[in-house]
């Protein structure tokens, strides 16, 4: 039997259609790691391609791996020199060898967004912009939706026209630029963008990856941006055999910078292409599918295709709408614990997605109240915490002395006494010698005005040169192991004797086992290439399913993944979709919430929850909201009728939002955290039409005087009824 015969028709027409530009739409749970794996087979096994020809991209290290691991199962010898890789992965490749033609050195450091914010802060500081009118996390978002577009620089500056505000975003996007540069730094936008540059301006460097990659594969194509589209392109441009896996009703990461049209448009750039659908779902119940098929029905530009299954009808969907998020998250915590206790789900198998962050503070507070074990994807990473980070900088500093910002992070970690004016006088002196801060610090005698200081950089900087001299003939556990000693980093942590330091020394321990790990899987371990692996890790990439807690995350966090029991929560007008995309001008907006939901639908695979609340607190104000638009979506027939006898009902004699109500109507508690000031009296009363900088205009329903605040209702012609607090909500009368 051949290993195509378990693959459906349309899985194996895409399997066997290896030659030119290929389009799969693969929709939801239609295997597609499945099929690019055999499609690897088949090139090697039936069309004799050599596996050295073969380049699969994807975008996380998760997928990556799981595809590596298929494809060295099912290839076998000479799987290996298949490469299997992310898109950032890829691109550092490519630098770490050619980088050099672009004037950087070959060792650079990759810069996670806390680097960027250091070195905009320094940006800022240097051209005097005003961060409260150029807030910096908005200049780093303009400058990567630029990278995104491929628009360097002097092409930013030229679009600014005579727009002042541009103009001043085009001069901080020149600096920063400059000082990555000098810092001897990509950030991750740079990875891509400085690839392309590079195949453009070397065509040997492009013609000799052009001959390496004759058969090029790419996942997750609706995820693509146009920087992604143009690399993609270069390489494929002379042999064409292009073929990209993708389902645009899945693209949810437009705010990110991906670019739909890279698959509407596949078609029009690739006209000789091949379109093939997988439609099959062999994750989900029918139920489910139609679920999800009549909801992305209501977007007005796809690409036609509808899921379906054997896997059979399946449970019908349990819908419930309580009063408040509390009885919502307390019916969510009830059930989960239930099916548990009754041996029907495991806590595992359980995974609650919502649109925000922010939902899940209730959840977590629920179930520490019920011990229900829990993890939350999306909190810190773990190479974001600050004694990793730390250890990280050092790293960096002897592997890359030109990058300042982890020079800077660890010169005075652990004290130093190297106070902040004289770093100041180095950072004066570099830029007068334009070298780098590193550089300066070794000769920090030559530095006017140090004096004493400089016993105390000279040690620092001795330090860190005879760490660099041992990195040939050291492991790098020994280095790291001997430096932590040296710099008493950990017994700074032992003195401290608290919870959050002995947790810190356990996030440590975890650092030194993977660096072991990395140092086994290696065959030339350097510690330019741990530091590579761990600047490009996700945070999907460390959600260990094994493990037996419920997961809670946002729906962009959950695309890739699949569990048996799903609960979407908050389903609102307001919450999901957002009250700023419902009022949006632009109805792509709606559409790319749209296909948010169906990814949710279409994570469950046994049993989904839809749940949503008539009214729940957000940032300081009651919201009441509507059940959301997406659930109206589906037939109702799709839905469970609930007795009445299984309705759920607290069993507490006051509910949380009836108890907030209390405390709302009580006298003010002193607090340090927290304070409000209530006005003596309103400028407005009931029946004035006011004004609310997001919600816009509406007609003041009632106002109520509590012990700290007025409670005010206002019904608004755009986004309905809302009870908020006076303090808060800062209405304007008309």
């Amino acid at each position: 039997m051949s290993i195509y015969d378990s693959l459906n028709d349309m899985q194996r027409k895409a399997v066997f259609q290896t030659e030119g530009p290929v389009l799969i739409l693969a929709g939801a749970g239609s295997g597609k790691t499945r099929v690019l794996t055999h499609r690897i087979a088949y090139l090697i096994e039936e069309k004799g391609i050599n596996p050295w020809n073969i380049m699969a991209i994807t975008f996380t290290n998760k997928a990556a791996s799981e595809m590596r691991e298929r494809v060295d199962n099912l290839v076998g010898f000479g799987s290996e020199s298949i490469w299997v890789s992310t898109f950032h992965s890829t691109c550092v490749r490519f630098l770490r060898r050619y980088i050099d033609r672009l004037g950087y050195d070959t060792n650079f450091s990759i810069y996670d967004t806390d680097d960027q914010k250091s070195v905009m802060k320094e940006v800022c500081k240097k051209l005097d912009v005003d961060t409260k009118i150029y807030k910096e996390r908005n200049l780093l978002s303009a400058i990567s939706k630029a990278k995104n577009e491929m628009i360097l620089p002097d092409e930013f500056e030229a679009n600014a026209g005579g727009d002042y505000g541009l103009k001043k975003v085009a001069a901080v996007y020149r600096e920063y630029q400059k000082r990555l540069k000098s810092n001897n730094a990509l950030d991750f936008d740079d990875l891509l963008v400085k690839t392309v540059e590079l195949l453009e301006n070397n065509p040997d460097v492009l013609e000799y990856y052009q001959e390496r990659f004759r058969y090029i594969m790419v996942d997750e194509y609706q995820d693509t941006n146009t920087v992604q589209f143009k690399f993609v392109s270069l390489l494929a441009r002379k042999y064409r055999n292009l073929c990209v896996v993708g389902d645009d009703d899945q693209s949810i990461y437009k705010f990110r910078g991906a670019n739909i049209r890279n698959i509407w448009d596949f078609e029009k750039v690739y006209q000789e292409a091949v379109i093939i659908k997988l439609e099959q779902n062999y994750r989900s119940t029918q139920n489910i599918l139609d679920a999800a098929n009549n909801v992305i029905r209501n977007n007005s530009q796809r690409k036609d295709k509808s899921l379906w299954t054997d896997n059979g009808t399946g449970e019908k969907i349990d819908f419930r709408q309580f009063d408040s998020a509390y009885e919502e998250a307390e019916y969510i915590t009830y059930d989960i614990a239930k099916r548990v206790r009754e041996g029907v789900h495991n806590y595992n198998n359980c995974a609650i997605l919502y649109r925000t962050n922010a939902q899940s503070r209730i959840f977590e507070e629920k179930f520490v109240a019920s011990n229900i074990p829990y993890k939350i994807v999306g909190g810190v990473n773990f190479y974001a915490r600050k004694e990793i980070k730390d250890i990280l900088a050092y790293l960096k500093t002897i592997d890359n002395g030109k990058d300042e910002i982890a020079v800077k992070r660890i010169i005075n970690v652990p004290k130093r006494g190297i106070g902040a004016a004289s770093l100041g006088k180095v950072d004066d002196y570099a830029e007068s010698q334009e070298i780098s801060f590193y550089d300066a610090l070794k000769r920090a005698e030559e530095v006017p005005g140090l004096g004493r200081a400089v016993s105390k950089i000279t040690p620092f900087v001795t330090m860190i040169q005879t760490y660099r001299s041992k990195l040939p003939y050291m492991k790098l556990t020994d280095i790291v192991e001997e430096l932590l000693e040296e710099t008493g980093y950990v017994k700074e942590l032992e003195a401290e004797d608290t919870d959050e330091a002995r947790a810190r020394i356990e996030n440590i321990d975890e650092l030194m086992n993977k660096l072991t790990d990395y140092e086994e899987a290696e065959e030339t371990p350097t510690l330019g290439g741990f530091l590579e692996e761990v600047a490009l890790v996700a945070d999907i990439d460390n959600l260990e399913m094994g493990n037996n807690y419920v997961v809670l995350m946002t729906m962009h966090s959950a695309k890739g993944l699949e569990f048996p029991n799903v609960y979407l929560a908050g389903m609102e007008d307001g919450i999901f979709p957002s009250y700023m995309t419902i009022t949006s001008d632009d109805k792509l907006e709606i559409e790319e919430e749209r296909r948010l939901c169906y990814v949710g639908i279409t994570r469950a695979m046994e049993k989904l929850h839809i749940t949503c609340a008539k009214m729940r607190m957000i940032r300081g104000e009651t919201q009441y909201n509507k059940m959301s638009r997406f659930v109206k979506e589906i037939p109702l027939e799709l839905f469970e009728v609930q007795p009445q006898k299984e309705k759920f009902v607290p069993e507490e004699k006051a509910s949380a939002y009836q108890q907030a109500k209390m405390a709302f109507r009580s006298k003010p508690v002193s607090t340090k955290q927290f304070t409000v000031t209530k006005a003596e009296s309103l400028d407005y009363q009931v029946g004035d039409t006011v004004l609310h900088k997001t919600f816009g205009s509406g007609m003041v329903m009632d106002i109520t005087e509590g012990g700290r605040d007025y409670e005010v209702t206002v019904e608004f012609s755009k986004v309905g009824v809302k009870k908020m607090f006076a303090s808060f909500a800062k209405l304007q009368k008309m």
